[in-house]
């Protein structure tokens, strides 16, 4: 069984798994369709994944690094219906994309919390939830031939701004259009996204999370759903307004610190899936590896490991994650990662076990 060849030096921080670490866990089943109180223990309820599952960050890759001259991070407009149907193209099980709501209750795909364009010459900034449904599609390409919308720029990590400019452009959109445009039977891992910076009361998270639960119900028909989000009073709310679709939490296991301390560690994160009822949790790759030992424990508590990150478009190091238990992986290099996979252990997908949420594909 051979790998592609990898330069896991080239990627920062990547921290050495003990040699014993493959051998704490065994493999996950199947991932059943529904979550419903009647099916289990409310406080530990699980939910397995078939084998192991990819997922396409915001489709076919995220693009925020605009000024790199790797074509793959900004080749496609992420959070598209053009890369969400490129990356489902793929053998993938699930497209991670992030949905926020306007403010006249549309939930709309976008991943950042301000919208940046130009005017007169200066940048300014907008919430997006802050705009209306008419302000938020009249950024970027446009639908009709013809009609230009505001340019689009975006905010690097270190301050700069640049222009968010891509290979291949699509307009912006809303939840519905993914709903009814996105080829089936690939699953959305719906990101619910909120501010870090402001604390949100009951009634303001409950109108948001009914906005998209509106339209999740109307539309999703047949497809697998997952719900996830990095703020732990969203997660559990929607756990509760809903129990047809499994809940994930969201954290980086500790490598930021945050005021709410529910957020800085993956054991943090497991005492929030067990009080809440949810189903599994989203970690930041490097937390794994840090600390292995977590994921015995997060197996332990009947919930399912799903990681995301930069080390996950190495291949060799989504191998070992198979073999240390993990569920799945939230990828952006979508080909090489499903390559990879379909190289090294997918045939064992093709088993007579049952399908993604218990139905053949």
């Amino acid at each position: 069984m051979s790998l592609k060849a990898v330069h896991v030096s080239d990627l920062p921080n990547l921290v050495q798994v003990p040699d014993n670490a493959a051998l704490a866990l065994s493999g996950a089943v199947r991932f059943f369709k529904g979550v419903n109180e009647d099916d289990c223990d409310e406080m530990k309820c699980g939910c397995k994944l078939p084998n192991f599952v990819v997922m396409g960050h915001r489709g076919s890759g995220m693009n925020n690094m605009l000024q790199s001259s790797d074509h793959v991070k900004k080749s496609i407009r992420e959070n598209s219906i053009l890369s969400f149907n490129v990356a489902a193209k793929f053998p993938i099980d699930f497209i991670e994309f992030d949905v926020q709501v306007t403010k006249d209750g549309y939930p709309v795909i976008f991943h950042d919390v301000f919208i940046l364009a130009e005017y007169k010459g200066a940048i300014f900034k907008k919430r997006v939830t802050d705009l209306t449904i008419a302000e938020f599609l009249s950024y970027g390409l446009q639908k009709e031939p013809g009609n230009v919308g505001k340019p689009l720029f975006r905010k690097t990590k270190d301050g700069r701004i640049f222009e968010w400019k891509v290979e291949k452009d699509d307009p912006l959109c809303t939840l519905q259009e993914v709903m009814e445009k996105v080829e089936h039977p690939v699953g959305f891992n719906i990101e619910l996204k909120f501010d870090d910076q402001i604390v949100y009361t009951v009634n303001e998270l409950t109108r948001v999370l009914q906005a998209i639960l509106q339209v999740v119900n109307k539309y999703a028909q047949d497809r697998p759903i997952i719900f996830s989000s990095f703020q732990p009073d969203a997660a559990q709310l929607i756990r509760k307004l809903q129990t047809l679709y499994p809940v994930f939490f969201l954290t980086n296991g500790g490598s930021q610190i945050y005021v709410d301390i529910r957020r800085n560690s993956l054991e943090e994160a497991i005492k929030v899936c067990l009080t809440g009822g949810l189903q599994g949790i989203v970690s930041e790759v490097r937390a794994i590896f840090r600390n292995p030992g977590a994921v015995t424990r997060i197996k332990e508590s009947k919930l399912s490991l799903v990681t995301y990150g930069q080390l996950n478009n190495v291949p060799k190091v989504v191998y070992m994650q198979h073999l240390m238990g993990v569920d799945g992986v939230i990828v952006d290099s979508v080909q090489e990662i499903t390559e990879a996979i379909s190289e090294c252990f997918k045939p064992a997908k093709d088993s007579e076990e049952d399908g993604l949420f218990g139905e053949e594909k």
